[in-house]
């Protein structure tokens, strides 16, 4: 009986040992593959540290567009863009980079890594890339960089700002040539017809003296127009008025300054027809905000063929922005002022 007892114990004692050896062996396998994963993440984390500021100099054919870039921005002002690979390369995931100028390393901006960006207009002549990398962190395909153009127009000092609105001394006025309004220019009117310009007109509602259906009204009036674009190249104004084009060779007229109904003034640079189409307009007469020589950015225009005539008009002044801006571009600009 004694001997029986002796073997029950010692076969319990054998399992025991044999289930301890089984568990360590297993515990030992779970730590392998714990630390074999973690090395993995470790080794993916190492590889992909370049997406979290550091400098890159990324090398992958240019194949993917920018879209949403406008012609120009205002500090402050939020700029989106898209990627879009021209070959519909998926890749695994993207990145946008950064420079100040076109002589600077490019650096990696953080939280951007989908195909679109978000960011404000800082620096003018900042330039962004985007890079789309595979599942193997290498660069597949990336965008030729776009350049961010910022332009406050006027500026924001005082008396850039007092200018803007029309108050300003005789002594401050220069002659301005031609050139200083040189570009294709198109009207905002098809515009407001189709309704693009109504957020302007509800913004100047919240702070003006008028609804925004009547600001509405009063810019129809300003801004009605058949001549739809302006086309300003080496001292020749071409008009396109529907199916209609038309042009002349114009030389400086001088200035005359007006003063206005609300006691603040502007300058009318004028300028007369030396020859071209029997209908091009004998005078033009341009207006944008400012009184001395400097590219235009807009500007209200007035023609026909009696100087004096035209200095009398104040509340019809075709309005024209450079053709390169959509209805989005002009709504930013206009909102800025």
């Amino acid at each position: 009986m004694k001997k029986q007892m002796m073997k029950v114990l010692a076969l319990f004692l054998l399992i025991f040992v044999l289930a301890a050896c089984q568990s360590t062996e297993e515990s030992e396998s779970t730590s392998a593959v714990e630390q074999e994963v973690a090395e993995t993440n470790t080794t993916e984390e190492k590889d992909h540290e370049h997406a979290e500021g550091e400098e890159t100099s990324e090398e992958a054919p240019e194949t993917v567009l920018i879209m949403g870039i406008a012609a120009h921005y205002h500090t402050g002002d939020v700029i989106e863009l898209t990627a879009v690979p021209k070959d519909g390369n998926e890749g695994d995931h993207w990145h946008w980079y950064s420079r100040e100028s076109g002589t600077d390393e490019w650096q990696v901006v953080s939280g951007q890594e989908t195909d679109t960006f978000t960011g404000e207009a800082t620096n003018d002549g900042t330039e962004i890339k985007a890079v789309l990398f595979g599942d193997d962190h290498e660069p597949e395909v990336q965008s030729a960089p776009v350049e961010i153009a910022i332009d406050d127009h006027h500026g924001h000092d005082e008396d850039t700002t007092q200018i803007y609105k029309g108050y300003f001394e005789d002594s401050q006025v220069e002659d301005r040539e031609l050139s200083d309004w040189e570009g294709d220019w198109q009207s905002v009117y098809p515009y407001l017809v189709s309704g693009d310009l109504d957020p302007v007109f509800e913004d100047k509602a919240e702070t003006g003296d008028m609804t925004a259906e009547e600001y509405k009204e009063y810019y129809t009036i300003g801004y009605v127009t058949d001549v739809d674009r302006i086309l300003i190249e080496d001292g020749t104004i071409t008009f396109f008025d529907g199916d209609e084009e038309y042009s002349g060779e114009y030389v400086s007229g001088g200035y005359e300054i007006l003063t206005y109904e609300k006691g603040n003034r502007g300058v009318r640079f004028i300028f007369e027809l030396t020859e071209g189409s029997e209908q091009a307009p004998q005078f033009v007469q341009f207006s944008d905000h400012s009184i001395y020589p400097v590219d235009s950015h807009h500007f209200h225009l007035y023609w026909g063929d009696d100087r004096e005539e035209l200095l009398e008009e104040v509340t019809h002044w075709p309005t024209y922005y450079s053709s390169d801006l959509d209805a989005d571009g002009i709504v930013r600009d206009m909102l800025a002022h």
